[in-house]
């Protein structure tokens, strides 16, 4: 069964096909796309042998849609076809998005994704299972949240329905109105059977056992529990009652343990949500639980977690399949919900800030990793320039933005809407740890114990290119060698430390980039920094300002030491100030600047 989370590659070949490539990148999660590197620009990533990329891709599980004749794909990967069971989707997709044909992986989601791009493209879907096309259902590849115990009794059952004989349907536990609403007749009895059931049942060739999303499991532990523990617990809990995985819709717990590694390594490892209650929500079940524990609730406010966690999810009308059992250090317990389960719909999800470094404007110089995590974010925050740079990735998302110097604000309101359980992307200019807001996030969250819904968030930094790699590279390698970054703004920092450093960096010969260099307030600290430097390397010292860099309109510029002043650089420039090392020569009719290595001492050619 292909998963929502499942990655995608759009394979394209031609710009022709980018058009139709960006609208399923949009609608598709998990989506990126993957170009032809001599043909196809703005990608997200390249390739330059497109059977060894399609064959790496296969191996991998990863889903291929290519924007593309099928013959391409059917020739670079007739070497790898072999197990139906484990393919991951393939789809030939009309360059002018008329038609979307499954190739491979019907079993896996390739039947379902040509529906949903034939919808996204306004086009057809060239399905050819005989049972997707009978009945509009697939045996083998239900809706999701269930499972099929045994997949390979699918084939003789469906077949069966197209050919006219009865096949009975049995519904033990769950809604299954996907099924009666197919337009398949189901006999009573029948030899063959279809059986929606919750137990742990093996099936057989004419018995297709089906497990619906109908099982939440609470789950309770200490704090630094290890996965195994609860893991191990919930297997066996399921086992001694005769419940199957399958029909486990999802984990739950009290949001005090949100931040609990072993809750959601154990959700991943059963291929399930997990979700959270507070404990006033869990102690509306108090009279429910089967015991109350006064031990539970000094320790998170509730007097039970892992029954009334199951019970929160299950739903009013559920009951205990399973009383609380206990490990060591955890403790399980399993509702039944009356019909199929909506996780979603219940409970919170452990929120996640993802502070992203877009680089300096250019989407080329933007990695895969930051393009995914602002399209997988379901609210955007940042300054509106910074925004601007994303647009074509947040159009449609909610967006915070908030003004220059107002970085507390911005990073006050991404870590609160991660509180409520979104998965929030606060996007900075070129690289977030440098003069950027991961620096902010961390302090801020170091010191918010007045904050414990920000401490259970989930957090991750996602690097970018920042303005002195950029600009370092349009001049060529004037960073070649040991460098610093200093900022010239003293708004955070004062001047006398601002000082001290560029003292330093003059007496280490440090390479040396200025952030910040000029502002309308502050005009006089780059002659300052000039000045210093000047006491410790010679005024024909080459000096890089690169401005708008990644940007359509940026410029470089090579002066000396020497002839910099505030003219020269603004705050949407970069100065990158050489060594007494460093040095330029003209190529192909401009300067370049590099700071050498010390490679001479060791090829001959390169000495003077």
């Amino acid at each position: 069964m292909t998963h929502a989370a499942q990655p995608l590659a759009i394979v394209v070949f031609s710009e022709s096909g980018m058009e139709v490539a960006r609208k399923l990148r949009d609608a598709l999660p998990q989506a990126s796309i993957h170009g032809f590197e001599r043909r196809v620009s703005a990608c997200d990533e390249t390739f330059a042998d497109a059977g060894a990329h399609l064959r790496r891709l296969f191996a991998d599980g990863t889903g291929i849609v290519g924007v593309c004749a099928a013959g391409i794909l059917v020739r670079a990967l007739a070497p790898c076809v072999a197990d139906k069971w484990r393919e991951p989707p393939v789809l030939a997709v009309a360059q002018d998005g008329s038609v979307a044909v499954p190739l491979l992986g019907g079993h896996h989601g390739a039947n379902r994704l040509a529906r949903t791009i034939s919808q996204v493209l306004n086009g057809a879907a060239g399905v050819t299972t005989a049972g997707d096309v009978r009945f509009d259902i697939a045996l083998d590849e239900p809706p999701q949240g269930w499972h099929v115990a045994n997949p390979t009794a699918a084939k003789d059952v469906v077949g069966r329905m197209l050919a006219g004989e009865p096949v009975a349907l049995r519904v033990e536990a769950g809604d299954a109105a996907w099924l009666t609403g197919c337009g398949a007749s189901f006999a009573a009895d029948a030899p063959a059977a279809i059986l929606v059931t919750d137990k742990a049942l093996a099936g057989d060739d004419a018995t297709l056992v089906m497990h619906p999303p109908v099982l939440a499991v609470g789950i309770g532990c200490n704090r630094d529990t290890g996965a195994e523990e609860v893991i191990e617990l919930v297997e066996t809990t399921l086992a001694d009652a005769g419940l199957a995985q399958g029909a486990v819709a999802c984990l739950a717990s009290v949001d005090a343990k949100m931040d609990e590694p072993a809750l959601h390594a154990a959700a991943a490892h059963f291929g399930v949500p997990v979700r959270f209650f507070t404990a006033d929500a869990l102690n509306a079940f108090a009279d429910r639980l089967t015991e109350k524990s006064e031990h539970a609730f000094a320790a998170v406010g509730c007097y039970g977690v892992a029954e009334g966690a199951a019970l929160a999810v299950a739903g009013a009308d559920a009951a205990l399949a399973v009383a609380k059992t206990k490990s060591v250090n955890a403790t399980c317990a399993v509702a039944r919900a009356a019909a199929t389960l909506d996780p979603a719909r219940v409970g919170q999800a452990r929120g996640s800030l993802t502070v992203v470094g877009v680089g300096p404007g250019s989407a080329a110089w933007r990695s895969p990793d930051a393009t995914q995590a602002i399209r997988r974010a379901d609210a955007v925050v940042g300054y509106k320039r910074y925004l601007n740079l994303v647009a074509d990735l947040i159009e449609g998302k909610p967006q915070h933005v908030s003004g220059m110097t107002r970085e507390e604000v911005r990073v006050t309101k991404a870590l609160d809407l991660a509180a409520e359980g979104r998965d929030v992307a606060l996007v900075c200019s070129g690289d977030p740890g440098i003069y950027a807001l991961a620096s902010l996030t961390m302090e801020m969250l170091d010191k918010a114990e007045h904050r414990p819904d920000w401490k259970r968030i989930a957090v991750r930094i996602v690097p970018g290119i920042t303005a002195a790699q950029g600009a370092a590279s349009l001049a060529g390698a004037p960073m070649g060698h040991d460098f610093c970054l200093i900022s010239l703004s003293d708004l955070l920092t004062p001047w006398e430390t601002i000082e001290a450093r560029l003292k330093a960096a003059a007496l280490g010969d440090f390479i040396v980039a200025l952030y910040n260099p000029v502002s309308r307030r502050r005009r006089s600290q780059i002659e300052r920094a000039r000045d210093i430097l000047l006491t410790g390397r010679p005024g024909t010292t080459p000096v890089v300002i690169a401005r708008n860099v990644g940007r359509e309109d940026q410029s470089v510029q090579v002066i000396t030491l020497a002839e910099l002043t505030p003219d020269h650089a603004d705050m949407l420039s970069m100065v990158t100030i050489g060594n007494s090392t460093t040095r330029t020569f003209d190529l192909a009719g401009r300067t370049w600047v590099y700071s050498p290595r010390g490679y001479a001492k060791k090829l001959s050619f390169l000495k003077d």
